[in-house]
This record gives structure tokens, C-alpha cells and sequence, in this order.
């Protein structure tokens, strides 16, 4: 296969990020494994489609860096890799769907985005919003039988709040860093 190839069979267009490359290969692996597709050439496909995301993702920089490279990356590619590549497709197309989707090679294309961050964001809030105003409403307006409300609830519930907080900033920072990251190979070439 050609780098155009590659592109085509995960439905890209060559300026494709690695973002891009991983939702494709995610969507097309699920439409073309064997397990869920009883088409008689799916098991092809997914192999094919297997094979173009492990090229794109281990010489992506390469390709689009000139020509010398891109040549050289095709040749490493067929000289080492792609007959691996295959075969580790053929392994995964023979599972189950759900025996490939936990596997540590799919898991490698989990993208979180932009979405996923921002409610990450706004859970984390309101856990710590509620947890405050409940617990002071509850000091004011005691249950009957209750003098006061349990402060280990409250510091628990709190330390929930922030701990997921502190994991959608992490999050929100390996997201902008790999965007950044994007951004300047666009611009580079």
C-alpha cells in the first residue's frame, strides 16, 4: 500500500492528525471486525485498516516531514513491520469484538477530548458546590434526631470533588499540549 492508501482506508485526507487517525482507526475497527461484520471480506478490511493505523501512527512525523523521509519510513515499514502489523490484525480479527476492544493495542487510541474535560470540569463543581452548600444548609436546618451534620461526610465528599478537579486539570494539560503539538506540525509543513 501507498501512504494515500493508508489515508483512504481509514476515510482520511493526508493532513489527518494523530487525533484524527485514532478516532478513524476506533470507528473503523468497530464498523469492520469480524465479530460485528458478518461481510465475508471484513475480516480483510479490518486487517487492512489494522495495518494502515500502525503505519500512520508510528511515522507520522516522518511522513510529513520531506520525501527522503517518507521513503525511508516506507521502507522500514516493509522491511520490519508490516508483516507484524498483519499478523497481530489477523490475531485481533479472529477475538471477539469485546476481547479486542480491552486489549491493550485498542486502548492505545482512546482520544479524550475537549468534551470529555469540560464535563469532567462541571461534575467536579458541583460535587464541591453541593457538598457546601449542603453541608452549611444542614447546620442551619438540622434533622430531626441529628445535632449536627457528620464533618468526615462533608471532608470526604469535598476531597471527591477536588480530587476529580485536579484529574480534569491534568487532563485539560496533556490535551492542550498535545494541540499545541499539532498545531506546529501544521504550521511546519
Amino acid at each position: 500500500m501507498t501512504l494515500i492508501d493508508y489515508y483512504h482506508v481509514l476515510g482520511l485526507s493526508t493532513d489527518a492528525t494523530v487525533d484524527d487517525i485514532k478516532k478513524a482507526y476506533r470507528s473503523k475497527a468497530r464498523q469492520y471486525h469480524p465479530d460485528i461484520n458478518n461481510a465475508p471480506d471484513a475480516g480483510e478490511h479490518f486487517i487492512a485498516i489494522t495495518e494502515a493505523y500502525d503505519f500512520l501512527i508510528a511515522y507520522h512525523e516522518r511522513i510529513i516531514s520531506d520525501e527522503e523521509a517518507y521513503n525511508q519510513a516506507i521502507a522500514d515499514w516493509k522491511k520490519y513491520r508490516q508483516t507484524r502489523s498483519r499478523r497481530r490484525a489477523y490475531v485481533y480479527s479472529k477475538s471477539s469484538f469485546s476481547t479486542f476492544k480491552n486489549s491493550r493495542y485498542y486502548k492505545t487510541t482512546r482520544i479524550f477530548d475537549g468534551t470529555t474535560i469540560i464535563y469532567g470540569f462541571i461534575i467536579s463543581i458541583m460535587i464541591i458546590i453541593y457538598t457546601i452548600i449542603g453541608y452549611f444548609y444542614r447546620l442551619k436546618h438540622p434533622l430531626p434526631g441529628l445535632d449536627r451534620p457528620s464533618f468526615f461526610a462533608f471532608l470526604m465528599l469535598l476531597l471527591l470533588g477536588v480530587f476529580f478537579f485536579v484529574i480534569s486539570l491534568a487532563y485539560l494539560k496533556n490535551y492542550m499540549a498535545a494541540s499545541k503539538k499539532g498545531k506546529k506540525k501544521t504550521t511546519v509543513t
